[in-house]
């Protein structure tokens, strides 16, 4: 599968399902694939953070990558997660990828070890795509599950030492920073947005100009953000507006916080919880009728109030654009109004 020549439009973030054994689950896995494809979508991201690659086994991370590089193929572009905190982790991923015909690997920034900026730069992202210059490189900037991030002045000089680093999944947040990298790697670098409640406005903004998404929603509704990406990058921006605002009460759930409480001897304590991707898009997977199946420990399910909301969020969208759902009806075979009425649906996603 040859490199491509840029990154445009949506990739989905895949989610990894899993039996209620907590092995992959072949079977969903295929379906959800087909149905991306179906759909439009650019390409795939497998075995991303999404798809729960840090409670993958290595060589459960080997079948996943070559299970979906030859159930791809050619219908779709594909990339790989092969980022690591460990460089020689993530060279080994990054060779296996290449074995099975991707040409494209996602690098996170290294979590916990937390390395500089600098560091960053030349023991990691620089190092692999120094040894892999026939791959394209993305660094994945995500400061807030990873506590470091490579700075746009350091991802420039990456860019103009390395021709295979053309791309970057922005998730900092963090729109200033966004700009900057923007004036620092010229027009022609893809930034591809990183946070699904935050691609119009990265797109919209000349000073951005994102060029698309690594989304995670697309899981769920991969034709309406495809068609809301589509529609900015020709320039409609008024209908780009439209879908964003009714896909809103979905990006709003790719992390969902609500009050828990807690009795310690006789006393109630309220405790915020916050869920994280992936935990709230298999929740509504779930709901839905879709394969996922459940998250690896520590992951694993959000209370009931925290459900609650997400149910709700599909709710309006289904009250209000049944469309945008409705493609999920004939790939899955699920009627989407009745599992939405049907508590048992929903009661047991949650403790």
């Amino acid at each position: 599968m040859a490199g491509l020549k840029g990154f445009s439009g949506v990739w989905t973030a895949i989610i990894t399902p899993f039996d209620t054994e907590g092995r992959v689950d072949w079977q969903g896995l295929e379906r959800n694939i087909n149905f991306q494809i179906a759909s439009g979508v650019s390409g795939i991201l497998a075995v991303g953070t999404t798809g729960e690659s840090p409670t993958l086994a290595w060589s459960e991370h080997t079948k996943i990558i070559t299970f979906m590089a030859s159930l791809v193929r050619d219908r779709c572009g594909i990339m790989a997660g092969t980022g690591s905190n460990s460089t020689t982790e993530a060279t080994a991923a990054t060779k296996i990828a290449q074995k099975r015909g991707i040409r494209t690997v996602l690098l996170v920034d290294c979590y916990y070890n937390c390395p500089s900026s600098l560091e960053l730069r030349k023991e990691y992202y620089g190092y692999i795509a120094n040894a892999f210059p026939e791959m394209d490189i993305i660094p994945y900037i995500i400061p807030g599950r990873t506590v470091t991030a490579l700075s746009p002045e350091d991802l420039a000089i990456l860019t103009a030492e390395y021709p295979n680093i053309r791309a970057v999944k922005e998730a900092s947040g963090d729109l200033e920073r966004m700009i900057k990298t923007r004036q620092l790697v010229g027009s022609e670098f893809d930034i591809l947005s990183g946070d699904d409640d935050l691609t119009y406005e990265m797109i919209a903004r000349p000073g951005i100009a994102a060029s698309g998404a690594i989304s995670v929603m697309a899981n769920v509704v991969p034709g309406a953000i495809i068609e809301m990406v589509q529609k900015m990058l020709a320039g409609n921006i008024k209908r780009g507006e439209e879908l964003y605002k009714i896909l809103a009460p979905l990006f709003e759930i790719v992390t969902v916080r609500v009050e828990g409480k807690r009795n310690i001897s006789g006393k109630t304590f309220v405790v915020v919880d916050k869920f994280r991707n992936p935990v709230p898009v298999k929740t509504l997977m779930n709901g839905l009728g879709m394969s996922a199946g459940s998250t690896r420990r520590p992951l694993g399910k959000m209370n009931a109030a925290a459900v609650e909301v997400v149910r709700q969020r599909a709710r309006a969208i289904w009250e209000k654009n049944p469309e945008i759902l409705r493609p999920i009806e004939a790939a899955y075979g699920v009627d989407i109004n009745e599992r939405l009425k049907r508590n048992d649906c929903w009661e047991t996603q949650a403790y």
